[in-house]
């Protein structure tokens, strides 16, 4: 496999872990703009650990996870009372403050001869864990695909549980759980702190990857992104978003000598899609259609 496939291929899985944030949110009626600030937590955690204390990476993708979900659970205890609109942008200006906090952070450090830290608008360089380990990036597309499987299979597991049967109703139609006893403040906040635990764990491995990270990387586009790749997959299964994903970056990746037409390219995409499949690709509708086909050939 040439090195551009293998980034290429690398790329994807990691932004499918945003995508994947987004489509929890979703889940249970909310649209966030703002996911790209737990993926940037997650960065910035990972980068400490390694970067600068020498810590082992199970130990930083933990801390990063925890960290992703404590940010997403206290931006849901602030904005528990919102919801449509109001949460979409409350959602935004959380990401932008943190960004805007990021860029104002300088702390520059000197380490093996090396310059590394927080260093405000400059970013976070050095991050040489995929170098001391002697990593390929094939090695890492390995890795990530490997987590991102994992992920998957729980995704699934989960989806036929009580908790995400209740936590789709509530998405649906919040007024109908609260007659049937489900509480939905409650699944909100559980959900958006999962999918920060998500966005968290992929900016880890996004950077370990890159071995630099700036708060520029993190801005408004990367979330509108992840809420458009869970729109163009569909909420109907974890699959939706990983195709919106592959849908959009294969689209990009084939007219890179078009880059300049890249986000005119990608908005014509999601307005023919969404006008030919208004609830996306793998809606809820088509895959419990294709449930019921797989269990009558069963029987």
């Amino acid at each position: 496999m040439s090195l551009y496939v293998a980034s290429t291929l690398t790329n994807v899985a990691l932004i499918s872990f945003l995508a994947l944030s987004a489509y929890l949110v979703l889940v249970v009626g909310e649209v966030s703009f703002g996911q790209q600030a737990f993926f940037a937590i997650g960065a910035y955690v990972t980068a400490t650990v390694t970067a600068i204390f020498g810590g082992h990476i199970i130990l930083a993708l933990f801390l990063s996870t925890i960290a992703g979900g404590l940010a997403a659970l206290l931006l849901a205890a602030l904005v528990i009372r919102l919801s449509g609109l109001y949460f979409a942008i409350a959602s935004l200006c959380f990401a932008e403050l943190l960004r805007l906090t990021l860029l104002r952070i300088r702390i520059p450090l000197e380490i093996d001869g090396r310059s590394t830290g927080m260093d405000g608008p400059e970013g976070f360089s050095n991050i040489r864990w995929i170098f001391e380990n002697d990593f390929e990036v094939t090695d890492f597309l390995i890795l990530t695909v490997v987590c991102l499987l994992a992920l998957l299979l729980l995704l699934f597991y989960f989806e036929r549980t009580t908790v995400m049967l209740r936590a789709r109703l509530v998405g649906r139609d919040s007024l109908l759980a609260q007659s049937l006893g489900v509480r939905p403040d409650h699944y909100r906040m559980a959900f958006i702190g999962l999918s920060g635990m998500v966005a968290g764990f992929g900016g880890a491995l996004f950077a370990l990857f890159n071995t630099h990270i700036e708060p520029q990387m993190f801005g408004v586009m990367l979330g509108v992104h992840a809420l458009a790749y869970t729109v163009i997959g569909g909420l109907g299964a974890p699959l939706g978003p990983l195709i919106g994903v592959g849908i959009d970056i294969g689209l990009l990746e084939s007219i890179r000598a078009l880059s300049e037409y890249r986000m005119i390219a990608f908005g014509g995409l999601v307005a023919v899609l969404l006008i030919i499949f208004p609830q996306g690709l793998l809606s809820p509708r088509a895959v419990n259609r294709l449930w019921g086909r797989i269990r009558r050939r069963d029987v």
